[in-house]
């Protein structure tokens, strides 16, 4: 064990060893069962007398917080009181990070799955094959040699920058060679180098209305003033872009929240408007691998012919979140920039993890997984429509969507839920006013089909009907069938907020 023992304070030095031995103990840094050094290494590293390190173990011995086997060492005993708990850094009162980040909540570990897990986001860690994955990060680790050992290409490993370029391309009609590809951790460090490089304090970033907070949050730390732009059934409203917006945030392929893919009409006047402002787009495609119905649109990347969008996709949504693997796509007059900037954040990636996942891809592996990970995915998003439609379409009204891994579904008119009793019964949903900036956007709820099971589906949805309220008081059972809206005709009737370029 590394001991850390500071000789400085009052007392003599055995006082001094002992008192701070005892604090850790008490505070749990020194844990019942630990082998401490003995006097004669620990006597050599504080530079003492080996009588000094004798007399503050013997007294913490007769004090009951250490334990002496004859030929096997001193080890740390059960406390004879009860523990100071850990020790705490200084709370600095005097010390305050900029105003922006009072607003940004720290992301807290999730607690136990609920019975009924709609929530987004969430990739079923069933479905992923692991003994394959073992098999493959064990290879890398057997395969690697002292030369393997020093720092990587901050762009990545070579081998998953040539396989992603030909997996997007193959799958997705991106235009990439290696070179153009830059390996991260996950899609938010994406956009977050994006940021770095592009973003001055003061710059306008359009974003969807609604859409992903992270990325509004992210870019609103680098001092941007953020819009949001409203959508409708055909996606983003090009025309409500502020004319000052220097990049764009757009999910075109499956739109976060609401599903709806952006139409070959808006891709082309999203391309052009951003031609003739000399604004950078960047497409975030994060779950459009899982496709159900109609033939995929064409990425604003291989549409581009100027070199305007940047293409961020991420294996958080296809394989697991924990592996925290993403890749970005971007010109060539940005790759310098950007490899700079990753390489000054965390220099690189996993390197095993990287090498792992591209004979992941090359082999095979990663289309047999998307092929059977649809086809569960596609029972269960269907489980929710058909409820939906049986079950709850008196309160809501599904917005349609062919590809990934949520679906939205708006209020009818009056019509509130209880997500608190939801949660007390066991079922997590998540409300479409978490991703809204603007109260003058629908109302809704995003439920995710990742997490749950197809079985539970229909259960979980008939006891989130008892949430349903009437904001006239009454009880959502007791409202009339109506005739339902449908989900785009919904959209387009909201109303939307007035054009503000300058808008923070």
């Amino acid at each position: 064990m590394d001991l850390h023992v500071s000789l400085g304070g009052p007392g003599d030095l055995a006082f001094r060893i002992h008192r701070q031995l005892r604090d850790a103990i008490l505070d749990g840094r020194l844990r019942p069962g630990e082998r401490l050094p003995s006097t004669r290494e620990l006597a050599r590293r504080l530079d003492v007398a080996r009588n000094t390190v004798c007399v503050a173990y013997e007294r913490l011995t007769a004090e009951g917080f250490l334990v002496a086997r004859v030929g096997a060492g001193t080890f740390v005993g059960a406390p004879p009181v009860a523990r100071a708990g850990p020790r705490t850094a200084p709370p600095g009162h005097d010390v305050r990070p900029r105003p922006f980040w009072d607003s940004v909540a720290p992301g807290l570990p999730a607690g136990t799955p609920p019975v009924h897990d709609f929530r987004i986001g969430r990739p079923d860690g069933e479905l992923f094959p692991l003994a394959t994955w073992r098999r493959l990060v064990a290879g890398e680790l057997r395969a690697s040699t002292v030369g393997s050992a020093g720092y990587g290409d901050s762009a990545g490993h070579e081998g998953l920058r040539e396989a992603v370029a030909r997996h997007v391309g193959i799958s997705r009609s991106v235009r990439a060679r290696a070179e153009d590809v830059l390996v991260t951790q996950g899609a938010q460090q994406a956009l977050d180098l994006v940021g770095r490089i592009l973003i001055e304090p003061g710059d306008c970033v359009a974003v969807e209305e609604p859409g992903y907070p992270p990325a509004r949050a992210l870019f609103g730390s680098f001092g941007a003033r953020v819009a949001g732009v409203p959508v409708d059934e055909e996606g983003l409203d090009v025309s409500a872009l502020p004319d000052a917006a220097r990049l764009v945030y757009v999910t075109p392929s499956h739109q976060f929240p609401l599903g709806t893919p952006m139409s070959p009409t808006r891709r082309a006047a999203l391309l052009e408007w951003a031609s003739r402002r000399g604004a950078v787009i960047v497409e975030d495609d994060y779950d459009s691998e899982f496709r159900f119905c109609d033939r995929p649109l064409e990425p604003l990347q291989s549409l581009d012919r100027d070199g305007r969008v940047v293409y961020v996709g991420t294996f958080s949504k296809t394989l697991l979140p924990m592996l925290r693997l993403g890749f970005l796509v971007a010109p060539a007059s940005l790759q310098p920039a950007l490899r700079a900037a990753r390489r000054l954040t965390d220099w690189h990636g996993d390197h095993v993890a990287q090498a792992a996942l591209a004979r992941f891809i090359d082999s095979g592996e990663l289309s047999r997984h998307v092929r059977r990970a649809t086809r569960v995915y596609a029972a269960r998003r269907e489980r929710v429509l058909t409820t939906l439609r049986d079950d709850l379409a008196d309160w809501l009204d599904p917005v349609p969507s062919v590809a990934g891994l949520h679906l939205c579904a708006l209020f009818r008119p009056d019509v509130s839920v209880d997500l608190d009793r939801a949660r007390e019964l066991g079922v997590a949903v998540e409300s479409l006013a978490a991703y809204r900036a603007d109260d003058a956007t629908p109302s809704g709820l995003v439920i995710g089909y990742g997490a749950v099971r197809a079985e539970q589906v229909a259960d979980g949805l008939r006891l989130l009907a008892r949430c349903f309220e009437s904001r006239g008081g009454g009880s959502a059972a007791s409202l009339r069938r109506e005739p339902v809206r449908e989900g785009p005709a919904a959209l387009k009737a909201a109303p939307r907020r007035p054009r503000r370029p300058d808008r923070a």
